[in-house]
């Protein structure tokens, strides 16, 4: 029995585990549901990507105060996400994801957040880079991608990881360590068999 399986984050959404250290992600959205409970009412879906980004309610507030409450408007957009490993529960610092650039506004603007029951900080959103807004790419080093092919903890997971569009420009560089990855965690041939001819 592989452990790596029971704590796999929530496969259905991006986390803030999906960052490596100082990774940043460029998202255009494609669709935006509603459901899913009063902690995550809102999915966003985007380019090249099937998991769900699900907003906190901080980041919901971000997105209402700068694109407004209607959310058909945002299909489209983009924005840039990033893990901030400063976000706590309850006394613990787990990180989470926040939203930094966003399409759609002239200048930045910093908003009230509320960062704990007595108290707000400011909050600062920029405008995307025209270059970003014109061709959205996830920014991701060589060496976070290699690490994400080596920790793959299963078959599925190491097919959605190379699929992801952060993989695209080192895919080529990347192959060795895709097969060496595959054979890892090929099931073992039954040695009863390893031996026969036809």
């Amino acid at each position: 029995m592989n452990m790596l399986n029971t704590i796999v984050a929530k496969s259905d959404q991006i986390n803030a585990d999906d960052f490596g250290p100082g990774e940043t992600m460029d998202i255009t959205i494609r669709d935006v549901k509603f459901g899913g409970g009063a902690e995550q009412p809102v999915s966003i879906y985007f380019d090249g990507e099937e998991k769900a980004f699900r907003p906190c309610k901080s980041m919901r507030r971000v997105l209402v105060a700068i694109w407004g409450p209607d959310a058909k408007e945002y299909v489209g957009r983009s924005m840039r996400l990033y893990n901030d490993p400063e976000v706590t529960y309850g006394k613990l610092k787990v990180g989470g994801i926040r939203i930094s650039h966003m399409t759609h506004m002239d200048a930045p603007i910093v908003l009230a957040l509320t960062a704990t029951r007595a108290n707000k900080k400011p909050y600062k959103v920029v405008p995307m880079p025209v270059q970003q807004q014109q061709h959205p790419v996830d920014a991701l080093t060589i060496g976070a991608a290699r690490a994400l092919i080596e920790q793959a903890p299963d078959m599925d997971s190491l097919g959605a990881v190379w699929k992801r569009k952060t993989m695209a420009p080192f895919r080529e560089e990347l192959q060795g360590a895709l097969d060496k990855r595959k054979a890892e965690l090929a099931p073992p041939v039954d040695e009863q068999f390893a031996g026969d001819e036809a």
